[in-house]
């Protein structure tokens, strides 16, 4: 919101006095704290990410591993069936234990929010930084170097990033860390839709007079782009990300389900589902744990994603006041 646009506001409001106008950090927490939905999803979030960091913690707290097995937990004459009531949950293993191994399923749930998330996040910041960089490269580039890099990013916005990526996956040594090439790969797959916003939001804003001005006096490409561009892009750059995480995390679940992700011993909810689909009856609670987790995780991130969204664009935001005036007036 302009300092006029307040000034405005208090004159229609009558209050007489011109009132200050509000820093964009501050315009964006209060449009964000008026959104309950996006502050239950951020709590959630937040939550998850604790749950990830404190891992070690928290396991050490319940005294198990994720790797280790106790086979004396499962009834091997039923094929590996935990022992116990709801998977073998007792005091000793909070959530049960995981068919046919007897490993803490607990242990593993809250080690795989480490891999799931921390690969979404990874995949994300590579996204969105080779977005950037293309996008702003052929925005302010010529003629020829826009239609090359356009190009370019056309073709791989076309590639199917499941195909890709097993292909990928396939031919890299086994000995390479498996969170990271995952992540690597989705990003380096995933970063053509970013690339094209910023090409977008950069051929929009060169065209304004202080980065024509800048462009006159000298300034070189970097330094329009740090000085004039990426400020401006950054709302826009920053809610594509913020939705781009759920999408990864789905990403690195669907490939660790196929068996090109993670592979054992690191859990991963996506592995573990995949573990899973033939105990949806024996031991439901193997299934219904990792994969109500990623349906937690992904359905809290989109909200959280469309609240940021709202919360950075003025328009939005003065849609919902508008819309929410309406319909008090209405109940009224």
């Amino acid at each position: 919101m302009s300092e006029a646009q307040v000034v405005s506001e208090g004159a229609r409001a009558g209050t007489g006095m011109v009132l200050a106008p509000a820093s964009g950090a501050r315009q964006f927490w209060r449009r964000l704290r008026a959104q309950r939905a996006a502050l239950v999803a951020a709590a959630v979030v937040a939550l998850l990410v604790l749950v990830a960091l404190a891992a070690p913690l928290l396991t050490a707290l319940e005294g198990q591993d994720p790797t280790t097995y106790h086979p004396g937990l499962v009834d091997s004459a039923r094929g590996g069936v935990p022992v116990g009531a709801l998977g073998g949950v007792s005091g000793e293993h909070w959530l049960g234990v995981e068919p046919q191994t007897g490993r803490d399923l607990f242990a593993r749930l809250a080690y795989g929010a480490r891999v799931s998330l921390g690969v979404a996040l990874a995949a994300t910041l590579v996204q969105v930084t080779v977005g950037v960089v293309v996008g702003i490269a052929a925005g302010l580039g010529n003629r020829w170097v826009d239609q090359a890099l356009s190009r370019f990013t056309d073709v791989v916005v076309a590639l199917p990033l499941m195909v890709m990526s097993l292909a990928l996956l396939a031919v890299v040594p086994g000995g390479f860390p498996r969170p990271v090439l995952v992540a690597g790969v989705i990003g380096l797959i995933g970063w053509g839709s970013t690339a094209k916003i910023v090409r977008a939001g950069t051929l929009t804003l060169k065209q304004l007079d202080h980065v024509a001005a800048a462009r006159l006096s000298g300034w070189g490409s970097w330094r329009i782009a740090r000085r004039e561009l990426l400020p401006a892009l950054a709302a826009p750059v920053i809610t594509y990300a913020a939705l781009l995480v759920p999408v990864n995390i789905s990403a690195e679940a669907a490939l660790s389900f196929l068996g090109a992700g993670v592979k054992p011993p690191t859990p991963s909810w996506g592995q573990m589902l995949t573990s899973a689909n033939v105990w949806y009856q024996a031991a439901p609670q193997y299934l219904l744990l990792p994969a109500g987790l990623l349906f937690v995780t992904v359905l809290t991130l989109t909200v959280l994603g469309e609240g940021v969204r709202r919360a950075l664009d003025p328009r939005a935001a003065s849609r919902l006041s508008v819309g929410t005036g309406r319909r008090k007036e209405a109940q009224a």
